[in-house]
This record gives structure tokens, sequence and C-alpha cells, in this order.
């Protein structure tokens, strides 16, 4: 097979690239950028574009499939050529679809908890031995390509975003999987600049699960209000499977779960981690993982990346980074340390570096989501704002939305000035971003505090 990626150094992209290369198709690609680590990671396979740009040149009539990314436009000149020569054009989920359409598809959805969740089950698969390919949509430790392609196995593990397909195809990536077994870990709406109501946004979760196979199976998070309802609503046509939070008590190390009279020792922590565990653990009893081998090779399971990532420990002090942006993700991630580290002060800062998040009309839903923190600050740049064309905010208007109780700062030494200033003695310091605060170095950052402590 002859597959060529339009936009190949996606990091979505980049990774099924590599595993179709991997699977023996011959792969070519094209972009008019490619950062790191996509860069080293195509290099390394032989697969790096020789020239950065766009080149209708690379389109011919030998090309079995073109896969579009999400960076491409639609007036993208191999684009127009692949449509002139009718190569089949497919976007990023599509192909997959296409890879894994005579396997058993577990699809992982909803609005946080959905790499925590793919993780967890990928971790005890492959301590279990079991044979599976998957996508990931983040890097996780250990693995150096988040999609694995085979002709073997007979399950196909799929993260299943809500956000759009291609530049030509409005489609939500997870409508698109047809999954035999399906999970969704929680509603909360995101994506704003494409879902402009939360009715619009809850409407694709409802599609989501219209679109699981014939006697397939809904496992579904039923102490969240939204996915509930969808539970219920679809219990009658499909297996319905409902889970949450277990019973639990933190330790010195983690966690101690108890589940069916029996007890296991866990390193992740936090009500929050708890229940995507027993997503997860029903994901696995879906496909005939017994839930006591499933909770046992969970026990050295340190968390998926960038979440809740450990990144400097000393005495009664410990640094903690995480992907977290939305309110939803916030308030788990702030409420999982404060659960977890009790008697230590808790000091939050986190960055508000997306669309949705930056829009002045959506900053009311970060309402009471750091009330946990001790101390709380939360940073944008302005110049960020501006280069996403939206409305310019202020100060004023962010402290507004978060309920008051935090410090706004638009600027990086602000950030680094009051994080110099705090006690570490007992203390947490959890850094929340998709970003990087402008060029925060986390590591540097823990290095330096550990120094003073």
């Amino acid at each position: 097979m002859n597959v060529h990626f339009i936009a190949v150094g996606g990091s979505a992209m980049h990774n099924l690239a590599i595993a179709l290369n991997r699977k023996g198709y011959k792969v070519t690609g094209s972009d008019d950028e490619i950062f790191e680590p996509s860069r080293s990671r195509l290099e390394k396979e032989g697969i790096l574009p020789k020239e950065i740009g766009w080149n209708k040149e690379l389109i011919h009539s030998n090309l079995d499939a073109v896969i579009l990314g999400m960076h491409a436009r639609a007036d993208n000149p191999e684009l127009i050529r692949a449509k002139e020569l009718n190569i089949p054009v497919f976007s990023y989920p599509e192909y997959l679809y296409e890879q894994s359409k005579n396997k058993i598809r577990l699809v992982i959805g909803g609005s946080h908890g959905k790499t925590t969740i793919t993780s967890m089950l990928l971790h005890a698969i492959n301590k279990l031995g079991i044979n599976v390919d998957y996508m990931v949509g983040a890097q996780l430790e250990g693995y150096d390509c988040m999609v694995k392609l085979s002709e073997d196995a007979k399950i196909m593990i799929l993260e299943g975003d809500e956000y759009l397909s291609s530049p030509i195809d409005r489609r939500p990536k997870f409508h698109l999987y047809k999954p035999n077994i399906a999970i969704i870990s929680g509603i909360a709406w995101d994506h704003i600049n494409v879902f402009p109501t939360f009715e619009n946004y809850v409407e694709q979760f409802d599609t989501f699960c219209q679109l699981i196979e014939p006697n397939g199976t809904f496992i579904y998070n039923q102490e969240d209000p939204e996915v509930r309802k969808l539970g219920e609503k679809y219990k009658s046509k499909i297996n319905a499977i409902p889970y949450q939070t277990p019973e639990f008590q933190p330790t010195d190390s983690g966690t101690l779960m108890h589940f069916e009279g029996k007890s296991y020792p866990l390193s992740i922590f936090g009500p929050h981690n708890l229940q995507n565990l027993m997503g997860a653990l029903k994901l696995g009893e879906a496909i005939g993982i017994n839930p006591n081998d499933f909770l046992k090779a969970m026990s050295d399971f340190k968390g998926a990346g960038k979440r809740l990532q450990k990144v400097a420990e000393k005495g009664t002090f410990t640094m903690f980074k995480d992907f977290a942006h939305s309110p939803s993700k916030l308030k788990a991630t702030t409420n999982a340390v404060k659960h977890q580290f009790q008697n230590r002060k808790v000091i939050a800062c986190m960055e508000l570096h997306t669309f949705s998040s930056l829009k002045k009309e959506f900053l009311p839903h970060y309402h009471g989501s750091m009330e946990n923190a001790d101390v709380a600050l939360v940073y944008y740049n302005p110049e960020v704002v501006k280069h996403k064309k939206l409305d310019a905010i202020s100060k004023e208007l962010v402290l507004e939305g978060f309920g008051g109780n935090v410090i706004v700062t638009n600027k990086t030494e602000e950030v680094l000035e009051f994080i110099g200033k705090q006690d570490f003695s007992n203390s947490v310091l959890l850094m929340m971003s998709s970003g990087t605060f402008d060029g925060i170095n986390y590591e540097d950052l823990g290095a330096k505090l550990l120094a003073k402590i």
C-alpha cells in the first residue's frame, strides 16, 4: 500500500505515519512546518519529508490513499490534486477505522479522563501479555509510537476525541470509530469554538452512543449527571454498564483501594483517578480481563503522561505538573492533590492557554474550580489572546470568572516571583497548563526549589 500524509508533522498524524511504515506500507508525507519531537521521530523512521512545504507533484496515481490532517487547509494544493486524480482521501480517524473495521473496537470517550483511562487499560494489557492494537492521543512513557497497527491483533483500543476530523470533515473524530465497546468518562463543555452551546456539545456524545454497534457495550460514569442520562437512555438498546468511584483511602505511597472484599495498593491517588481506574477495569472486564488480575497489574501504574506528573520531591515538599486546563480538569486535579495531601499547603498555578479558556464568555465556567487550593494563581498572555483573534480580557474579568480567591497575572516573571515567595516546607506546588506558562521549564524550576529547601 502507498499512502501519503498531508500535514504529516502533527502529533497524531506522525504517529499514524510511523505505525503504517512499520506495518510495511510505503509512506510519504508533507507539511509546511514540522516541530520536535515529530521531526526526529519521522527522521529516525526514514519518512521525514525532504523539503518543507506543499508539493502537488507528490500526489500521483500510484497512491492508494491520502490522509489529511487538521493542520492543512481545504484549499491545499496536494488535496486538490488528489481529488483530481480520484485518489481516496481519508481523515485520520477514518483511516484508523479502515485499519480496525474487522477488529473489536474499544473507544474511550469523555471530556476528561480519556488518556488516563486508555493508558491504564494499556498498562494492564501489557502486563498481562494481551496483544492489541491502539491509538492514544498523548505520549505515554515507555512507548516510542502512540499508534500500533497489526494484522494479528483482534482488539483495537482507540482514544475517542470529540474534536473535528479534518478540514473537510466536520464530524467529531469519535463518531467515525463505530465502537463495539464504548465508555464515556464525563461531559463538561469544551471546544466552544466548534460547539457553540452546551446542548450542542452534549449532542455529540448522544450521537456517539447511537453509533455503538448492535449488541455492543456502553460503560458509563454514573456519577456524572449528563453521562448518567445517556446510560439510562440507551440501557434498553445495548448492554449498559455503570461505574463509580470505589472505596479507598490515601496512603504515604498512593492509595489503598477496596474492591469486592479485597484491598489493593496503588501508586495513583485522588477520587478522579480512582473513578477513571474503575472505568478502565470495566473495559478490561468487557474483553475478558478478570478484575482481580487487572487491579494487581495496576499496582505500579504511576499515571498517564503529563497527568499529575511528579517533577520534584524532598521531605514534605512535592511539585507536580499537569495538563489540566478546562474547568472540570482543573477542579479534579486540584481536588485530587488536596485530598491526598490534606495536611499540606497546596499552591496551585494554572495557565489560560486554549481558545475556550481565553474566551471571555467562557470564563464564568471556571467559577470555584481552584477553591480547594490554599493559594491559587491564574496566568494568561494577552499576546496569545490577540493571536487567537479573541476579544481582549482583563485581570478583573479573569478574577471575576474564577469567583475571586485567585491571584491573576499576565507576566511570566510575576508567576516565578509568586512561586519564589512561597514557603515550601510542608507544601505541594501544582503547575497546570496545556502550555508552559510561556517558557517556564518545570524541571529547572523544581531543581531550584529543592536547592532552597
